[in-house]
């Protein structure tokens, strides 16, 4: 039996989201000067060699690729929107979020930056978060009732223990 195998999904997954977060930064790192590849051909990637080193099976990679975009989509549409610096997206004290992650994260949202305005627009509508899926540090809050989760590391995304809802919003800013 693999030594995964053993590992509480939920660990497995959210170690899977950092990984792909991972590869996604070093695509964008490696790619040459004035031909960054996309946001999209970056989660590609790096969706494939999650399956392709068996660390996820085609479905999860799908959709924690799925959960690394949402992501990403809401950083730029947080940065368009406000000019505001990256770090007051995630609304935390930077020493309770791993520093590796911060940086890691903001570097490949700086990149994609501008392909990501573009495509803010069109994730508005897009941009719930759902029970059950990985989502990234920061704040979420119930739209039902208005109750917010704080993740200080990526993590499962729980029912609301207040209404028990299963849709939730990104709370960014410093309100």
């Amino acid at each position: 039996m693999a030594p995964d195998a053993k590992r509480d999904p939920v660990d497995r997954l959210v170690d899977a989201y950092e990984r792909m977060l991972e590869r996604v930064d070093q695509a964008l790192a490696t790619a040459e000067k004035n031909t960054i590849p996309s946001l999209r051909k970056a989660l590609d990637g790096a969706r494939e060699k999650a399956v392709e080193l068996n660390e996820l099976t085609r479905e999860e990679a799908e959709r924690l690729a799925g959960y690394v975009e949402r992501d990403m989509k809401e950083a730029a549409r947080f940065l368009a929107e406000t000019g505001e610096e990256f770090r007051s997206w995630w609304r935390f004290d930077l020493k309770v979020i791993e520093r590796q992650l911060l940086d890691m994260f903001a570097s490949v949202a700086d990149k994609t930056r501008v392909e990501l305005e573009r495509l803010a627009g069109q994730a508005r509508e897009a941009s719930l978060y759902h029970t059950g899926e990985v989502a990234g540090p920061g704040t979420l809050a119930c739209t039902g009732c208005g109750k917010e989760l704080h993740f200080h590391k990526a993590g499962r995304i729980p029912p609301c223990p207040q209404c028990h809802g299963t849709r939730f919003r990104r709370v960014s800013g410093n309100g």
